[in-house]
């Protein structure tokens, strides 16, 4: 085989033009192919990130009335739904794959929420001692929420960064007062994503998305939450799974439990618990994505038929110049098999040499591209890996015919062209 290897450079490096000519179809398809899977898996990543966020793997469930999500700021109490025990949360943590639990409150937008005479429409939530973690939020200055602040009913309140920007004019919050309903909260500290995550927004429904973030948010501790909105209210629950993976499964079993403990009569209310798994979201969006790009990458594949229809047709070309060579070989003993494998290898190193430099360019055209339209791109090794493996078998196929042409000549008609 090493022999048979060192031939098949030899012949290629013998006809150097005409071999980089007969390897110029699998170069431009596998290139093709790279660039297309690279652009695919880029793409599906930012649209990963877009719903889910950077990283944070957290799953929210939330009260549902008819298959919608249950709104506290238009609707009043809801009958037959419990609020959410310490003892259900962490049930909830001893699900499979979930790494934290936290219970908390939301508005989705203010109201009746100032700073002096600016009033506020952002996000208003009644949070846990967990939130902070599940969530990935880091405290930039002040200070968090301490036991205490619960336990004591304490009307205190954290800021995001947007916050400080919309409500406080930039200007440092720590120790100012705001409003909400007409009870005062001392504002303790200002809160941040220990990883900042932007959105990439390219349509309307993108912005209205993440529209809703953009005033920033203001936190309460949630045991004086029903101070501020006079009443105890079912709680939502968010859960970090350790594993993007674990979303869906998390969610689902997540919402099971939430339905069966805390709806008093499951089976005939109208209430639910569902889990809002923008996996499965993103996950639709990418099936989208990929389901145009495969018909590229078939129509890419064709320049691949066309390269080893090449390979065919070269191997031809050489097996009719070298038949006084396979003539002499047979005439001192070389067996069918030894000149059938020789030309099968001259024609797998020469599309192999075809894969690896198209997938040297497909991966330089990726970073091109990427780089001047800002598309985001994903080098993928064992799409790389097929690439190549692929290229070597279409040299075996394809010269699977000038091989065993090769080796059926007959030792005596070949001679008479020495």
């Amino acid at each position: 085989m090493r022999e048979n290897i060192r031939l098949a450079f030899q012949g290629i490096w013998s006809h150097k033009m005409r071999s980089v000519l007969t390897m110029l179809g699998i170069i431009i398809g596998i290139a093709a192919i790279i660039t297309i899977v690279s652009t695919i898996q880029g793409t599906n990543e930012q649209i990963k990130e877009n719903l889910i966020g950077a990283g944070n793997n957290v799953i929210t469930v939330r009260l549902n009335q008819d298959g919608r999500p249950y709104d506290m700021s238009w609707n009043p109490l809801p009958q037959g739904v419990r609020t959410v025990t310490e003892k259900t949360r962490l049930e909830l943590e001893d699900l499979r794959g979930v790494e934290a639990v936290s219970l908390y409150h939301s508005r989705n937008y203010a109201d009746q929420l100032f700073y002096k005479n600016t009033q506020y429409n952002g996000e208003v939530y009644g949070i846990d001692q967990y939130y902070l973690r599940v969530y990935g939020y880091q405290v930039k200055s002040g200070r968090g929420f301490v036991q205490t602040d619960f336990d004591d009913y304490r009307k205190v309140a954290l800021v995001d960064t947007n916050a400080v920007t919309t409500l406080f004019g930039g200007m440092s919050p720590v120790g100012e007062s705001i409003e909400l309903n007409g009870d005062v909260f001392t504002v303790v500290g200002v809160v941040a994503l220990s990883e900042e995550f932007a959105p990439t927004i390219n349509s309307l429904q993108d912005y209205h998305l993440y529209a809703n973030t953009s005033s920033g948010s203001v936190y309460l501790p949630i045991s004086v939450w029903p101070t501020a909105y006079q009443f105890d209210e079912p709680q939502n629950v968010a859960i970090k799974v350790r594993s993007t993976d674990d979303m869906t499964t998390a969610g689902q079993e997540a919402a099971k439990l939430l339905t069966e403990e805390q709806i008093i009569d499951p089976d005939n209310s109208k209430f639910d618990y569902r889990s809002e798994d923008m996996l499965e979201q993103a996950q639709q969006l990418q099936a989208m994505s990929e389901s145009t790009n495969t018909q590229l990458i078939w129509i890419a594949s064709i320049s691949l038929l066309v390269g080893g229809i090449g390979v065919m047709n070269i191997m031809l070309v050489s097996v009719t110049e070298r038949t006084a060579e396979i003539g002499l070989k047979k005439a001192i003993g070389a067996k069918k098999k030894r000149i059938l494998l020789q030309f099968l290898t001259e024609s797998a190193v020469l599309t192999s040499l075809g894969g690896i430099i198209g997938v040297i360019s497909g991966v330089a055209m990726a970073q091109l591209i990427s780089g001047m339209m800002q598309i985001p791109v994903a080098i993928s090794i064992p799409a790389i890996a097929i690439a190549v493996v692929f290229s070597t078998l279409i040299g075996v196929v394809f010269g699977m015919l000038p091989a065993i042409q090769a080796a059926n000549l007959n030792p005596i008609e070949a001679l008479r062209r020495v």
